[in-house]
């Protein structure tokens, strides 16, 4: 294939980021936004050797699984892979996602469940958070990036949000206009405001304006209490020139900064940094499993990457105690206080600090007990000393959560032994058999859940029991 030629293919299946895998002889093209069965004309945009990535220019022969989406920056937004696809070929999607990471990267040939469904297809996440920039004009621009870009995608709303997103687009846009204030432009780093960030919790808003300096966002504020009831804003004060969103200085300018929830029996406090699953229906389902995997009366269990600590005060309600391990200070703050309105001091213990840092600690204070390991990490997965730590503890059973099921498939194969390590690389063990290795771990159950539908992610739990 050559750049700029057009090309016409039959789709052959998806691959891992939704789009579509085309073969022309002997080369490979990836093209989004088909569908598996489809004929298609698509541009060559990029080859390099036999691959090619290609745009979608025609589909000649429509699979019975295309939708029509109901986004009109799908396409251009990032956020978003298959709104085309119908939900019900969305979830098989995902399983066979898992599936063939885990064969492919882990070593692990296994049958993965049906994905869980999402109650909500649409205006199912509680947080939104918006990069504010320019465009080539140098006008400001509020939306999301573009596919493997810092491009801004201006938007009004995202269908994937709630109404309210909406109205908090707006309110931003109309509060920059009238102060004169501009988005930040990465290039020039020159600028006002870099992002805008915004949660629900129980019809109450955390509001936070990412600037470049400190500014008055009294007038924002203003317009914020014409749209919404109940809401607390923080201005957070980011001066670096690197991609993170936040900066190290916050102040509050309206309410307290925090609200109070209740969530799966949990009374909880949450800030603007507090990690909560997106979406609420699907967090419900996922935690409800995790505890049942992992609630045992007699075992202490020890939760890794745990947040602002509702699952580590779930499971401290059904084990004999729970210990969180969180490097977020607020996160950690909030899980405190959590313990406190739950009435958990003598069964709930916070650490702040990175896992591998702290991970020791506690396995040393709970030796001699039976213990549980559930671990919800980043998406870069687990450190290997985390890995080689929880191999070490002798724990009866590890839970894990995972959103990327390519480092989920890396963990995995440590935890199981169909990989090691050799020389600082991975290879697949030769000692390993589908029964499994004495001392590694052993998988009882593999369930995907839905917890962002429309796009390619996909949350998954993981239910292991050790080999003795």
């Amino acid at each position: 294939m050559e750049k700029n030629n057009e090309y016409i293919g039959e789709v052959l299946s998806l691959g891992s980021e939704g789009e579509g895998i085309i073969k022309i002889g002997d080369e490979t093209a990836f093209v989004p936004f088909c569908l598996a069965g489809e004929r298609v004309s698509f541009k060559a945009l990029k080859v390099a050797g036999k691959i090619a990535y290609g745009k979608l220019t025609e589909v000649h022969t429509l699979s019975p699984e295309r939708v029509t989406p109901v986004c009109p920056y799908f396409e251009k937004c990032g956020g978003c892979q298959l709104q085309h696809v119908s939900y019900e070929e969305q979830l098989n999607f995902k399983r066979q996602l898992v599936q063939n990471c885990l064969k492919k990267i882990g070593g692990l040939d296994i049958e993965v469940a049906p994905t869980v469904a999402s109650d909500k297809q649409y205006g199912y996440r509680n947080k939104l958070a918006l990069p504010v920039g320019t465009d080539d004009n140098g006008n400001t621009v509020t939306g999301f990036y573009a596919v493997r870009s810092h491009r801004i995608v201006s938007v009004n709303y995202c269908p994937l949000q709630a109404e309210w997103s909406g109205a908090l687009i707006s309110a931003l846009t109309e509060f920059m206009q009238e102060r004169g204030l501009t988005g930040y432009d990465e290039r020039t780093r020159k600028g006002d405001i870099r992002h805008l960030v915004a949660r629900e919790v129980d019809g109450k808003f955390i509001v936070t304006v990412v600037a470049t300096a400190k500014i008055d966002v009294d007038g924002f504020a203003e317009k914020l209490a014409d749209k919404f009831k109940n809401f607390t804003l923080w201005l957070n004060v980011n001066r670096s020139t690197g991609n993170a969103v936040f900066g190290v200085e916050w102040h509050i300018c309206r309410g307290e900064g925090y609200f109070s929830g209740e969530d799966c029996g949990i009374k909880f406090k949450a800030g603007a940094q507090t990690f909560l699953q997106v979406n609420d229906g699907v967090r419900k389902k996922l935690y409800g499993e995790v505890v049942a995997a992992a609630g045992e009366k007699e075992a202490v269990a020890i939760d890794l990457y745990s947040g602002g600590g509702m699952l580590t005060a779930m499971l401290a309600l059904s084990c004999k105690a729970a210990y969180g391990i969180e490097i977020v200070p607020e996160a950690v703050a909030c899980a405190d206080e959590l313990k406190k309105l739950n009435g958990l001091d003598e069964k709930m213990f916070n650490l702040c600090g990175a896992v591998e840092d702290r991970i020791g600690e506690v396995m040393s204070k709970t030796a001699g007990y039976k213990r549980t390991v559930v671990c919800d990490p980043p998406r870069k997965g687990m450190e290997r000393s985390v890995v080689k730590a929880v191999l070490a503890s002798g724990a009866d059973r590890v839970v894990l959560v995972s959103c990327n099921p390519a480092t989920l498939a890396r963990d995995l194969g440590l935890l199981c032994g169909s990989l090691t390590e050799v020389d600082g690389q991975l290879v697949r063990n030769p000692a390993y058999a589908s029964e499994g290795l004495k001392g590694f771990y052993g998988i009882e159950e593999i369930v995907p859940f839905d917890m962002f539908p429309q796009t390619k992610h996909v949350e998954t739990l993981v239910v292991l029991k050790r080999n003795i």
